[in-house]
């Protein structure tokens, strides 16, 4: 049978069915608890109408009910769709109704939202609330479903069957879900699992997952972990001190986090109080490290080693690796720092010029991969699939170079993509905002440094004659119609902007200043 990824559940239940999966906060869950509560969720669904294929959306901060909405949906033979939690309504209801998300769970951070997801959304029909306070009306209880549902047999979807939608910026404005099958999810993890440490690999180790668990690299953490029978702690959310308490509190050995995440931990005013010495493998990825940066957290991580991911989303998704080797002190460690790694076991990575030749070694050219950790396309839109996949490569719009010893190096994007704080931003869903504006006759949206963020949104605009504007209204607006990450955090007015001779905007003329002096335009 291919790889289907409710079998970490079959195996939990056969193996350790005593032994603790997950943990969050005061409640835990046994590999044999959980597979009961999987297969009656599981009937759950199926009784509400859930059909082979059928998507399960969620909306909720980190918790055990959210790993049991993956493998509970899978069970059920589902589809898994995570909502993006730092989304507006809008955009949260254009995921739904984009691929008929009929059933979707929330808890109590976001039920307050659910009236207005329901007057947005055209496909939403039952509302599942897993929050520990009183369930609002016309929503279902959780748990009251869990303990009344009859436990069924697994679906068994398995191999190329869709498992999860996962939506992601879009270059014209809406977002795009990614559709990653079973065999994506499953080995993309478990090929990456191959270049970490021994120790991370095999024993005794206990994964801590902080990132939001609506994005991939959580959700990929989740199933490696679970795959190797190993407990999980949940962090509802990142907060630096319920972080550092978790560490502390469990020995965790092994953590996940994007480069913003970890400035912000190393430099809490309570770092030092808190014993976080168990920790022995630290993984960064999702935007790229500042070398000074990584230089500090080795120094506050001392017992630690470190590794770099470099992928996304439409990779399941990792296909390079910058193992905990390369990050001791060589003879040129600086320079090594800077790199992404060098390609996963499972992965094939080449770098294309414009017309989708290779260029020579050292040339800077667009990121490409192939192999089974490769989407499987956009949800209905087949026009940007192929695209994307032309050739039977992925194209990833980043721009880089391979050097002789095959470490790949990301040195600016071909997309009009910005990531900040580990989050993609595409330009146009900013510039479509801003578009909204009466005053605006042409907007820019750019990305440039942020110490704190990597990378800013900033939107340089022209506005029309006679009109005014303030940076604080424009910011405020788009706040109204996008996810506030998404938003400009600075914004500039410009007489004019730089156009081509064929009435192109020249973006790149306006993100030179910002970028000026640097070894590569992304952070």
């Amino acid at each position: 049978m291919s790889m289907y990824l409710t079998l970490a559940i079959h195996k939990g239940l056969r193996e350790k069915p005593g032994s603790v999966a997950i943990t969050c906060g005061d409640q835990t869950r046994t590999y044999g608890q959980l597979a009961d509560r999987v297969a009656r969720l599981a009937g759950a669904l199926q009784k509400l109408g859930l059909q082979p294929e059928g998507r399960v959306g969620m909306l909720s901060i980190n918790s055990i009910p959210y790993v049991e909405f993956f493998y509970g949906t899978w069970w059920a033979g589902g589809v898994i769709n995570p909502c993006n939690i730092r989304w507006s309504p809008q955009e949260v209801a254009y995921s739904l109704d984009d691929c008929d998300t009929q059933i979707l769970l929330v808890d109590d951070m976001f039920a307050p939202m659910v009236p207005k997801l329901r007057e947005l959304s055209t496909s939403l029909k039952t509302v599942i609330h897993c929050g520990s306070g009183p369930t609002p009306d016309g929503m279902l209880a959780y748990e009251d479903l869990v303990a009344q549902a009859q436990p069924v047999e697994d679906a068994y979807r398995k191999g190329d069957d869709l498992a999860a939608i996962m939506y992601t910026g879009g270059t014209t404005g809406k977002p795009k879900g990614v559709m990653l099958s079973h065999l994506n999810l499953g080995i993309s993890g478990l090929s990456t699992s191959t270049m970490a440490p021994r120790e991370a690999r095999n024993g005794d180790s206990i994964g801590i997952i902080a990132p939001p668990m609506f994005h991939v690299a959580a959700c990929g953490v989740t199933i490696l972990v679970m795959a190797k029978l190993l407990p999980i702690v949940v962090i509802p959310y990142f907060d630096e001190v319920m972080l550092m308490t978790a560490i502390q509190k469990h020995g965790a050995n092994d953590m996940f986090l994007v480069p913003t995440m970890i400035k912000r931990l190393i430099e809490h005013p309570r770092f030092a109080e808190f014993d976080l010495s168990s920790l022995t493998l630290v993984s960064y990825g999702a935007s790229p490290m500042d070398a000074t940066l990584l230089e500090q957290a080795m120094q506050a991580f001392p017992n630690a080693r470190f590794s770099q991911a470099y992928g996304m989303t439409e990779l399941s998704p990792t296909i390079t690796v910058l193992p905990p080797q390369d990050h001791l002190p060589g003879a040129d460690p600086t320079r090594m720092l800077r790199s992404a790694g060098r390609t996963a076991p499972i992965a094939e990575v080449r770098i294309v010029d414009g017309d989708d030749n290779e260029v020579p070694t050292g040339t800077v050219g667009e990121i490409c991969a192939r192999g089974p950790m490769v989407m499987q396309g956009y949800w209905n839109k087949p026009k940007e699939t192929a695209d994307a996949l032309r050739g039977g490569w992925m194209h990833t719009g980043d721009m880089g170079y391979m050097d002789e010893a095959g470490y790949l190096f990301v040195v600016d994007r071909l997309k009009d993509m910005i990531v900040t704080g580990g989050e993609n931003v595409y330009s146009a869903e900013v510039e479509n905002a801003i578009a909204q504006l009466p005053q605006v006759f042409m907007s820019a949206v750019i990305g440039v440094p942020d110490e704190k963020w990597g990378e800013r949104v900033h939107a340089v605009i022209q506005l029309r004659e006679g009109a005014e504007l303030t940076e604080a209204e424009v910011i405020a607006h788009c706040k109204g119609l996008i996810a506030g990450y998404k938003c400009p955090r600075s914004v500039a007015f410009q007489d004019t902007l730089p156009m081509s001779a064929a009435g192109k905007l020249q973006k790149f003329q306006l993100r030179a200043p910002h970028w000026e002096g640097r070894s590569r335009n992304v952070s």
